[in-house]
């Protein structure tokens, strides 16, 4: 079952959201984020699939482009290595990896200029240009709040009921962005 933090839905079968990225994830490249860790305790697959998932509720809700939402989510941190052993040429990881990742997101897929300027600038403001769009904004925040509750799924599974009552928090206030009309 292909399911994002926080969520009970198999994504798989919410056909308007699925129908955005199904191609991406049948993809070697996006596969191939299953063999690295990210944040704690998730793989770089689940946070990008989280990130996705999320962006696309949430821009959809807005009214914004979440087809576009979701394909940039998934391949938001499309780099292939561990960022916590490589060396940095030029620039701070925060920033390098999102060139890298649109970098090889432009090999793979069609990226329309929305979603690369998600991609681009999905780290902002640790990234040197303001992002263009709305729904890069609203990457951002949806990069971090995934961040978040990552750690803290990990720290509940890890310590128990303490760290339960912040992931729900985190939970309730994102669900209520996305369902208050």
């Amino acid at each position: 079952m292909l399911k994002a933090i926080l969520s009970k839905k198999d994504l798989t079968l919410f056909r308007e959201y699925y129908s955005c990225v199904n191609d991406l994830l049948d993809s070697s490249e996006v596969a191939r984020l299953h063999e690295f860790g990210h944040h704690i305790g998730t793989t770089r697959f689940q946070h990008s699939l989280n990130v996705s998932y999320y962006n696309f509720l949430l821009c959809r809700k807005l009214h914004l482009d979440a087809r576009s939402a979701a394909r940039a989510g998934l391949l938001h941190d499309l780099f292939f290595y561990d960022r916590k052993s490589h060396e940095n040429v030029l620039r701070s990881h925060a920033e390098e990896h999102a060139s890298i990742a649109l970098y090889n997101a432009s090999l793979a897929f069609p990226i329309s200029e929305l979603e690369g300027d998600m991609i681009i600038n999905h780290m902002w403001p640790m990234t040197p240009h303001l992002p263009r769009h709305r729904e890069t904004f609203i990457i951002t925040f949806v990069d971090k709040f995934c961040a978040c509750a990552e750690v803290i799924e990990y720290a509940t599974r890890s310590t128990g009921k303490k760290c339960k009552v912040a992931a729900m928090s985190a939970a309730m206030l994102l669900m209520g962005l996305i369902s208050r009309r």
